[in-house]
């Protein structure tokens, strides 16, 4: 997939830095809550972690191998924990750019948000059937954000340490109270209906909302003059002949497939935005849209 690398995570830190000051500066209620950070516990050290919480006492106990940290918990307004779609579904696109590409942007401006309101940010990766492949618990910081867009490429490139688990329950395992769910995905699954069903249980206990990579562009696939096309489904594995007519209606298809989920979604009371490629565009719906339930729940 295109990487997201640092030049690209500076700009979209900047432009979110520029959306979010209206929301710090002026009348509105400090968004900078909590008595400080507290103490929960130790536990084996993890790429992202900073290097002054390292417990060098009891790391020297296990010979330095592995580390171990002391684990601190800020109270402040809310935890983020995105739940981010590495299905061989999103390694669909056209000329480089994927599907997951888009997904990967969304999650590096909903955990740099977080960063800005100085809350713990996490991630849940989930597969094909709904399952959780890897997982960051929530926590703040610049440089475990980097990580979380790591851990999400090395999912979507199949390189993850797979633990497959329900991902409902792999989400409330992440979090002790009330945070922002954001699930970003293509929503290209066929039992999105009891998808969006438990995600909508969540909800009574979480601010639940979906992110909906647009995989339009992904289908809009040149004309070809052959008649008969092989066509070849990457999540089921099955080749199937189709009509050039058939083919060139693909993105048609994969929009008013999306354009259900999101009607099925609003059924059930979860909100639902749209984001594309366009890098501006999609943050700039993301950032208004959370800043929006971020003053609504003050």
């Amino acid at each position: 997939m295109e990487e997201i690398n640092l030049q690209e995570i500076a700009e979209i830190e900047l432009f979110i830095l520029k959306r979010m000051k209206e929301f710090t500066l002026g009348d509105h209620a400090s968004v900078f809550k909590g008595s400080g950070f507290n103490f929960v516990g130790i536990r084996d050290w993890q790429p992202g972690d900073r290097m002054s919480n390292i417990d060098w006492a009891q790391s020297s106990l296990n010979n330095f191998s592995p580390l171990i940290t002391r684990e601190f918990e800020q109270d402040s307004n809310a935890a983020i924990v995105a739940v981010a779609d590495a299905s061989l579904s999103t390694r669909c696109g056209i000329e480089g750019d994927l599907i997951a590409t888009a997904i990967a942007r969304a999650v590096a401006a909903a955990g740099l948000s977080a960063t800005f309101f100085q809350d713990r940010f996490g991630v849940v990766i989930f597969n094909d059937h709904f399952e959780q492949v890897a997982a960051a618990r929530p926590r703040i910081g610049r440089s475990h954000l980097l990580y979380c867009i790591d851990l999400y490429r090395q999912s979507v490139l199949g390189k993850d340490d797979a633990t497959e688990r329900d991902v409902i329950m792999g989400i409330e395992s992440q979090v002790r109270k009330s945070s922002l769910i954001p699930v970003i995905s293509d929503f290209l699954f066929p039992d999105a209906e009891h998808i969006l069903g438990e995600l909508s249980k969540l909800n009574a206990v979480h601010d639940v909302f979906l992110l909906m990579a647009d995989a339009r562009f992904a289908y809009d696939v040149p004309r070809v003059s052959d008649g008969w096309i092989d066509v070849f489904d990457i999540e089921s594995g099955r080749t199937r002949v189709l009509s050039r007519r058939e083919v060139g209606r693909l993105a048609d298809r994969a929009n008013t497939w999306q354009d259900e989920v999101a009607r099925m979604a609003k059924d059930v009371d979860l909100d639902v935005v749209r984001v594309g490629l366009d890098r501006w565009e999609m943050e700039t719906a993301l950032v208004e849209f959370a800043a929006e339930r971020r003053l609504r729940k003050m």
